[in-house]
C-alpha cells in the first residue's frame, strides 16, 4: 500500500498572472507538505523575480516547478485531475469538496493533480473539460471570491489534515512534574500563608487547604513551571532591598 507521501497531489497553476501569487501559492503548498508545482503558460514567463520574496523561503517548491505549454501537457502523467472552480460552466462532472477529493486521492491508484485557474477569470471551460472531477469549496453563494493562494491553502490543508504528514511531535512538551515537586510547591506556599492567617478560621482550614491543593495540581505543571513558581515564592519571602525600606 502506498504511503501518504506517495499520494501527494501535484498543484497545477494554469496561466497564472503574477509572480507574487505563484510565490504565495508555493508558500501555501509547503506549509502543508506539498512540493510539486506545475505552471501552464505563466503570463510573465518563468522564473519570475517576484515569486521568491512572496514564497517566504518555500524555495524548494519554486526550484522544482516545471513549465508546460498546455494543461493537457501538465497533467499528461496524472490519472486523476481535479479542476477547482465555483462555476460548473455547463459541464456534467462529479463535484467534490477538498475533503472529499483528498479521500479519493488516497484511495485511487496513480498520480493526482489539483488544477487552479488564472487569478482574474479562473479556469476556462476547456480546462475544466480535461478534469475527472470538479473541486469546489463551499463558500458564500453570494460572494464566491477566493484568491489563488487562499484556494491552494484550503486544498493543501485538507491534504495535510488527512495524511498526517509532518505533524508536530508532542516530544517538544516537557512532561508533567513528579508529585514530589508539586508537594514541595504546595508546602512552600502553605508555609508562606500560615503566618498571614490565610487558613483561619480553624474550622475551615482543612477545606481551604484541599481547595488550594486542587488549584495547584489541576494545571499539570511541568518541572520548569514548578521551579519558576518556587522562585516567585522565594522572591516574595525575601525582605525588600534596603533602599526600598528607607
Amino acid at each position: 500500500m502506498a504511503s501518504p507521501a506517495d499520494r501527494r497531489p501535484v498543484i497545477v497553476l494554469v496561466r497564472p498572472q503574477l509572480g507574487k501569487n505563484i510565490g504565495k501559492a508555493a508558500r501555501a503548498m509547503l506549509n502543508f507538505g506539498l512540493t510539486e508545482m506545475r505552471l501552464v503558460s505563466p503570463r510573465d514567463g518563468w522564473p519570475n523575480p517576484s515569486a521568491g520574496p512572496a514564497a517566504a523561503d518555500a524555495d524548494i517548491v519554486l526550484d522544482r516547478a516545471t513549465v508546460h505549454e498546455t494543461l493537457a501537457d501538465a497533467v499528461a502523467d496524472c490519472a486523476h485531475v481535479y479542476a477547482t472552480t465555483v462555476r460548473r460552466r455547463g459541464i456534467t462532472k462529479p463535484i467534490v469538496t477538498p475533503e472529499a477529493a483528498t479521500t479519493r486521492i488516497f484511495e485511487a491508484q496513480g498520480l493526482s493533480a489539483i488544477v487552479f485557474g488564472p487569478e482574474r477569470s479562473g479556469l476556462e471551460t476547456q480546462d475544466v473539460a480535461l478534469a475527472s472531477a470538479i473541486l469546489t469549496v463551499p463558500v458564500n453563494p453570494d460572494f464566491g471570491s477566493l484568491n489563488l493562494a487562499q484556494a491552494v491553502v484550503l486544498c493543501a490543508y485538507e491534504w495535510s489534515k488527512a495524511s498526517g504528514l509532518d505533524l508536530p511531535a508532542p516530544d517538544d512538551e516537557l512532561p508533567p512534574a513528579p508529585q514530589e515537586e508539586l508537594e514541595g510547591l504546595i508546602m512552600h506556599l502553605e508555609a508562606m500563608l500560615e503566618p498571614k492567617n490565610y487558613f483561619w478560621p480553624e474550622i475551615r482550614a482543612e477545606v481551604t487547604r484541599q481547595t488550594l491543593r486542587t488549584v495547584l495540581t489541576k494545571p499539570r505543571w511541568n518541572s520548569l513551571e514548578v521551579r519558576t513558581l518556587r522562585g516567585v515564592l522565594s522572591t516574595l519571602e525575601r525582605a525588600p532591598p534596603k533602599k526600598d525600606r528607607d
